[in-house]
């Protein structure tokens, strides 16, 4: 969801579904059966067919999990003309009942008007196919512009969009109550006017928990919203042994953060009063087929 990963995505957020429909009957899990506005703190260890390879509940106390995740620390522009600068101060990060906090603020701390956090599992877990499900409580406001997605690992040596990107989950505040999942790669992307992304309404995402999770195959990504398949991303202008079409043959890293402004999510200004803008996180897993 960067400037350079990302940019505006909103060229064909409105729209765009190069999807195949049979997938939401494809779809292994479902949560139908799950109270999705209630705490969950109990991993499946397996479900349906998926055997639960990674996950962080949060249940730890103070900054997350080293072992599972990295900060970046950045000053405000660096990506996406972002307005906040990304610490790992516990003020913008925090582990504690059961949850993961990121909370954007305006505190002025650093010489930066705006302070978030932008969480990363680089380094420390990447995988290739599986099932993520991340469960998450979104900030609103104009301004915000949280999101739970997904990078190529191999970033650093070819750059963006060749290496892929997963947008699991991406909001922006301005436009409430409605969700995207996009797709990334060097064949479709914003700077050459294609995308592959599918936006839905999604009433409540801003007071209660809901679960954002993608099932990634070999020849396609199902997007998930509460367990229900509404978009599928395949391969474009190649097929699977492309990587200009389909770099996701390759493992990717998890993001969690939320962004103040930028090209997108800074569109209608910034709500002074939104803040402190919080995105609160039950969990994230990660199973892959048995």
């Amino acid at each position: 969801m960067n400037w350079i990963f990302v940019g505006l995505l909103t060229g064909c957020l409105f729209g765009c579904n190069t999807t195949s429909n049979t997938s939401a009957e494809q779809s292994t899990n479902s949560l139908n059966e799950r109270n999705i506005n209630s705490k969950d703190t109990t991993p499946n260890d397996k479900i349906e067919g998926w055997n639960l390879i990674w996950s962080d509940e949060f249940n730890g106390e103070g900054t997350a999990d080293s072992s599972k995740w990295d900060y970046r620390i950045w000053n405000p522009g660096k990506v996406n003309d972002e307005l906040q600068a990304y610490t790992d101060r516990l003020e913008n990060s925090r582990q504690e009942d059961g949850h993961l906090t990121i909370t954007a603020l305006n505190d002025s701390t650093g010489g930066s008007r705006y302070t978030s956090a932008r969480l990363v599992t680089d380094g420390k877990f990447e995988f290739l196919y599986g099932k993520v499900e991340a469960r998450a409580i979104l900030p609103g406001g104009r301004g915000s512009w949280p999101a739970i997605w997904m990078l190529g690992a191999n970033i650093d040596e070819v750059g963006w969009p060749d290496c892929g990107e997963i947008d699991i989950m991406e909001y922006v505040g301005y436009n409430p109550d409605v969700i995207h999942g996009t797709a990334h790669a060097k064949n479709y992307y914003w700077k050459i006017d294609e995308q592959q992304t599918k936006q839905i309404p999604a009433p409540g995402v801003e007071g209660d928990y809901h679960v954002y999770g993608i099932e990634w195959y070999e020849d396609r990504i199902d997007f998930l919203f509460d367990g229900e398949v509404y978009f599928t991303s395949i391969p474009k202008g190649g097929d699977v042994n492309d990587l200009d079409a389909w770099p996701f043959s390759l493992p990717h890293f998890i993001i969690l953060n939320v962004a103040v402004g930028g090209g997108w999510g800074g569109q209608k200004g910034i709500d002074e009063s939104a803040f402190p803008m919080e995105m609160k996180i039950d969990y994230v897993r990660v199973y892959q087929k048995d």
